[in-house]
């Protein structure tokens, strides 16, 4: 696993191969704030970074976990299964950012790049997210942001295809900048009323439905896996599935930390379940019987 600054804060001078300065970018550049901007930018991508999937997301102990968009191209979509996964426990001990969620945020925060491979990944992680789904390798363009949340944009290789080469990296290295900020456009794009809102964009190639993180669907999909369920046990397991802490329910609904904990454990004991993996299972189980 490695980290580094991208080119044009380290001064290296690398640069990305032509034909993605010209017409890949003016493709990209053209689809901002389209339904297709998920997909189109693994495409136009693949003669230089074959990636299987992407994502981009934010995390971090003082935020709400946030899916803004994934896609696949070429293979069945599970990007959307992988967030699950990834909220389903390994998100709080991540630490191929180069700190944990708990962990202070560094004094200069600046973008960063980062590569792996699925063996060097903590054994949950790889499990849950990378070997569950076919995941290999990970190519990713980070911000850490002022409240020490992360913002990243992450490319993957899955394990039907080849590892990426030196000079795929480098070319990632030299769009990197670029990358990033048209992906920040496109969410500002996507989030103003009446466009796709994040999270929601359809695949290339889609064969899981899209996954809903507003309250109202959560709720939904949790009283058909139990109709008993109370509004507040409703209102403490759907804010447990948008990945917010039992600290952060309790100052969104104005509770106690012991109020939230006894509804928490009295919705599980409903549900039949006693931890927080197993209530992502039961709501994924939930979503796929529709």
């Amino acid at each position: 696993m490695r980290h580094w600054l991208p080119a044009s804060t380290s001064g290296s001078g690398i640069t990305p191969t032509p034909n993605l300065t010209g017409s890949a970018l003016g493709a990209m550049v053209h689809q901002l704030g389209d339904d297709g901007f998920a997909c189109g930018m693994l495409q136009e991508l693949a003669p230089v970074l074959p990636a299987a999937s992407w994502s981009v997301y934010r995390t971090g102990r003082h935020c709400k976990p946030t899916l803004f968009m994934s896609a696949s191209y070429g293979i069945p979509d599970t990007t959307q299964d992988c967030w699950w996964a990834y909220l389903s426990g390994p998100y709080r001990t991540d630490r191929t950012w180069g700190r944990s969620l708990d962990e202070a945020a560094p004094a200069e925060a600046p973008t960063q790049l980062c590569h792996l491979t699925a063996p060097e990944v903590d054994a949950e992680h790889r499990a849950r997210v990378y070997e569950a789904h076919g995941v290999a390798e990970r190519v990713s363009v980070v911000e850490h942001e002022s409240d020490g949340s992360v913002f990243a944009v992450n490319f993957y290789r899955h394990q039907h295809q080849k590892p990426f080469q030196d000079r795929q990296i480098s070319d990632f290295e030299g769009m990197a900048p670029v990358l990033l900020a048209l992906t920040r456009k496109h969410i500002a794009l996507a989030q103003r009323p009446g466009v796709l809102q994040p999270a929601l964009q359809p695949s290339a190639q889609a064969t899981v439905p899209a996954l809903s993180h507003s309250l109202p669907a959560l709720r939904e999909r949790l009283l058909r896996a139990h109709p008993g369920l109370t509004e507040r046990e409703l209102d403490v397991c759907a804010r447990l599935l948008q990945g917010m802490t039992q600290e952060g329910i309790a100052c969104d609904l104005g509770l106690s930390l012991p109020t939230v904990k006894t509804y928490r454990n009295r919705a599980f004991s409903r549900l039949g379940i006693h931890f927080r993996n197993e209530l992502f299972a039961l709501a994924l189980g939930t979503q796929r019987s529709v």
